[in-house]
């Protein structure tokens, strides 16, 4: 069966204090390796974006979980559908802080079928080039 995707942005709330941030993306990241579901969920200080793969069934559970999640609002899906490989097989769930430009260069970027380009030298374009871009360094060097 083939792995499916699914971005969402959302605000972080007021009171979420950093160790609360950890024990949630420490839950995150047991329950996801259980159901077989990857993901990153990229934070600027006040807005979270997401990015999860992994089969269906893991993954729409583990969707709802988020959409449940206490420590965010206002969560928008951007995305959602099928990927024939994973993109970010690296972790469960990590948590990687970013500069406040990034999530809305993301957000303007194109999602539409999670398009990566074979060249890999081309300056990134695509949504998934662009989290690839970012992430893709991190899981080097871990």
């Amino acid at each position: 069966m083939p792995n499916r995707a699914v971005v969402f942005v959302s605000e972080a709330r007021a009171e979420l204090s950093e160790a609360k941030l950890a024990t949630i993306v420490a839950d995150a990241a047991r329950f996801n390796r259980d159901a077989g579901v990857s993901g990153v969920t990229l934070f600027d200080g006040s807005r979270f974006l997401a990015y999860m793969e992994g089969p269906p069934d893991g993954l729409d559970v583990a969707f709802s979980r988020a959409l449940s999640a206490s420590s965010h609002a206002h969560l928008v899906e951007v995305a959602r559908g099928r990927v024939g490989q994973r993109r970010v097989p690296y972790w469960p769930m990590r948590l990687v802080d970013v500069e406040t430009a990034v999530i809305p260069r993301l957000l303007r970027a194109d999602w539409s079928g999670f398009v990566q380009r074979a060249d890999a030298s081309l300056s990134p374009v695509t949504a998934m080039e662009l989290l690839a871009s970012m992430v893709q360094p991190l899981a080097e060097a871990a």
